[in-house]
């Protein structure tokens, strides 16, 4: 068995602005795992926000792929869970081993899984932070997507929001804060999120400020995203949350983010499936992971200039799961 990961860049189509900087390019880095004339891939976005950079991810998959590699038991999942922390790279080596672990059986992910064959999912389309008649332009541009999500920051956001609302009419809207509202903003927007018929809103405070929550109002169902990563989060976020937010870069794969979405059904928590931004090599066992869910935020490859060959369809019902030439 050999690993050998590379980092790659996607120019976006145009820039995608967030409470927390620009960008005008997806910095992915690939997995590519062999083994018995077999190639199983994957990958991941390191995030800065969770201390995460291109060389540090790099080192961690590289360290890991050498001990497991020439150590018993031999690199798989469940070792995986047991040696690396949740985050990007575990993420990199637990979903290029679903796929090679696919083409060495035969059989794809979803069935190794024991899951029902996926369906398409419909997902939303996120705009990006603006001003308000930006943001109007491009929902207006957007209208006739049925999931809109929309990017705040908590500065003239009342303004954005009526401004994305004028532009798409007809369109369901989720909006999403990332942590960058406080709770005076947040008591100031209730009103107008009611009355724009948002249906939900996503990280609305800082991670680590979630007990706030508590003694808030929620009109609005409210999503956790920075705030959950994998089931060790969840005993912290009932009674303050809505919804979770997974995404495999945060839970460390697929096999966490199946058992984090299982737990959190349990527990009464609705299930949102997002992404960082990434190719459709990166959204496609995000596909397997959001059957079934509230609402699905695989919109990455629709920002992208050019994919990856055989990139996720997306269509009027939704991205569909992946091909086996793609993964899985």
């Amino acid at each position: 068995m050999t690993v050998q990961v590379r980092q790659e860049s996607f120019p976006l189509a145009q820039v995608f602005t967030i409470s927390r900087g620009s960008r005008t390019e997806a910095r992915v880095l690939t997995v590519e795992i062999r083994s018995e004339g077999f190639t199983g891939r994957s990958e991941c976005v390191p995030y800065p926000r969770y201390g995460e950079s291109t060389e540090s991810v790099t080192r961690q998959i590289e360290t890991m792929a050498a001990e497991l590699t020439r150590s018993e038991p031999a690199m798989n999942r469940a070792v995986l869970t047991e040696r690396m922390p949740a985050g990007a790279a575990r993420n990199a080596l637990d979903c290029a081993l679903w796929d090679l672990e696919g083409k060495l059986s035969g059989r794809p992910v979803w069935d190794l899984a024991g899951l029902t064959a996926p369906a398409p999912v419909l997902t939303a389309y996120t705009l990006s932070l603006d001003e308000p008649p930006k943001m109007r332009s491009e929902a207006a541009k957007h209208a006739h997507r049925p999931l809109l999500k929309i990017k705040l920051g908590g500065w003239n956001d009342v303004e954005r929001l009526k401004a994305v609302r004028e532009g798409a009419p007809n369109c369901d809207i989720i909006v999403d804060a990332n942590e960058g509202w406080t709770t005076a903003v947040y008591r100031e927007l209730c009103p107008t999120l009611q009355s724009l018929g948002v249906k939900m809103v996503e990280q609305p405070f800082p991670a680590g400020h979630d007990q706030e929550l508590a003694d808030l109002p929620r009109p609005v169902p409210i999503c956790a995203d920075e705030s959950c990563h994998t089931r060790a989060h969840l005993a912290g976020l009932i009674g303050r949350y809505d919804y979770i937010n997974i995404k495999l870069d945060k839970t460390g794969g697929l096999t966490e983010a199946l058992a984090l979405r299982a737990e959190a059904l349990q527990a009464g928590l609705g299930i949102m499936v997002g992404c960082m931004m990434g190719s459709s090599l990166g959204m496609a066992p995000a596909v397997i992971a959001a059957q079934g869910a509230t609402f699905v935020d695989l919109d990455g490859p629709l920002w992208l200039a050019k994919d990856r060959p055989h990139g996720l369809k997306y269509d009027e019902v939704g991205v569909h799961p992946p091909t086996a030439e793609l993964w899985g």
